[in-house]
């Protein structure tokens, strides 16, 4: 360990707020989602801070950004940290953006300290963590990690109907003299910092959360068919009505999954009528489904109802449920997060065991890489909202910790998982 501060916790602060300010809303939030213009600015603002430390900048297919502190060895599978630049509509200035500016603060400090690491240290933003613009999320480290093909992802598309493949070539382009890595290649492991998203560390007054894993996840996509008619003379024996369908469905789905125990997530969160008129039967209803529990089992036994619900509300209209994300419980190495609790004792920060609610990047690097993951507090448990806030001094904490675990991990020989 190096007698000089891990971080520069003033200079974190003052990058993570000059980072806010691109794509802030009126409330104080941040509207930069995926692929934008908004991102592709951040872009060069990061590309601009990791260039002033030496670090190198590249991306790959999937419109992932990395950048790269060279180690001794090149030819070593490289240590990887980070999180993603991109927000919800109405976000806030953590989420995602505090782990890259994080994990850049604990590389920069270490490339300025002087100490070279034995392999590659890369900071890396994932593209489309939050699925806000494109569904589902997590493309960028899907695309990674070989779970999603690229041709699938190129092919979803926005409600202004941009596809991803459009937009990416789009990013490409502003960037054309940035290396293209390919996509995928060998990890030694891998760190993400977040905010909780959640209240726990904040009630139980308590700094770092060394993250156990993350509750198991299921999307759907329903679309209901039935068919339009006149408002004021089709007879409701004669009826194909969507949306009744729809709210039948519904009632179903919360009256069974809703309530299956105190830890199942069950949300529908976006609802699409067609026609949408006042004095027209509806004749298209599409919804999503959002389905979380820890227990793998219970999840599946959960998701496997979901169909059978939706056909058995549905007449005499039909529908169509289509699986988007189908992602399993996961448990963090232990290693790391013995690393991590390890880093935080030692820095004087309380410390406590978390299960991860929400979903992140660092499930899919877990799949090919020993991954772990920080939490900081954020207030009130709050996220996805323009008030969402967490500390300086948590956001500083959280650096530290993660900065001594890199310089540990990076200047020690690899991890085998």
């Amino acid at each position: 360990m190096t007698s000089q501060p891990l971080i520069n916790a003033d200079r974190l602060w003052s990058r993570l707020m000059a980072l806010a300010e691109i794509g802030a809303t009126p409330a104080g939030g941040v509207n930069r989602q995926a692929l934008s213009d908004g991102e592709m600015t951040a872009w060069r603002r990061v590309i601009g801070w990791a260039g002033e430390a030496g670090l190198t900048p590249s991306t790959d297919a999937a419109g992932n950004l990395f950048l790269t502190l060279v180690g001794r060895d090149r030819a070593a599978p490289p240590f990887l940290l980070g999180s993603h630049l991109d927000s919800q509509p109405t976000g806030g200035k953590f989420d995602g953006a505090a782990g890259v500016m994080a994990a850049l603060e604990a590389v920069v400090s270490l490339a300025e300290q002087g100490d070279k690491p034995a392999r590659d240290v890369i900071i890396v933003a994932w593209m489309n963590e939050e699925g806000s613009r494109f569904a589902p999320g997590m493309m960028g480290s899907e695309a990674f990690t070989a779970e999603r093909d690229m041709a699938v992802i190129r092919s979803a598309r926005d409600a202004d109907g941009i596809s991803v493949g459009e937009a990416l070539d789009r990013l490409h382009a502003a960037f054309p003299d940035l290396p293209h890595r390919s996509l995928g290649f060998a990890v030694d492991a891998y760190l993400e910092l977040h905010i909780e998203q959640g209240p726990l560390l904040e009630a139980a007054a308590c700094t770092i959360g060394v993250v156990t894993g993350i509750q198991g996840k299921k999307t759907f996509q329903v679309v209901v068919e039935g068919a339009e008619g006149h408002a004021g003379t089709l007879a409701q024996s004669e009826r194909r009505d969507a949306l009744a369908a729809f709210a039948r469905m519904a009632a179903a789905l919360h009256a069974e999954i809703g309530i299956i125990d105190a830890d199942i997530k069950f949300t529908i969160g976006r609802v699409a009528v067609v026609p949408n008129a006042p004095s027209v039967v509806p004749s298209r209803v599409s919804f999503s489904i959002d389905l979380r529990h820890p227990d793998n089992a219970v999840l599946d036994a959960a998701g496997a109802r979901i169909k059978t619900l939706c056909q058995e509300k549905a007449p005499p209209c039909s529908v169509t449920v289509t699986p988007l994300v189908d992602a399993p419980s996961n448990v963090f190495d232990p290693r790391l997060r013995a690393s991590i609790a390890k880093a935080a004792r030692e820095q004087g920060h309380s410390a406590m065991a978390i299960l991860s609610a929400a979903g992140h990047d660092a499930r899919h690097l877990a799949k090919v890489c020993p991954a772990a993951m920080i939490f900081i507090p954020c207030r009130d448990g709050a996220s996805h909202v323009e008030h969402e806030w967490a500390e300086p001094d948590h956001v500083a904490a959280g650096a530290a910790v993660l900065a001594q675990v890199l310089r540990e991990l990076a200047l020690a020989p690899a991890i085998e998982g």
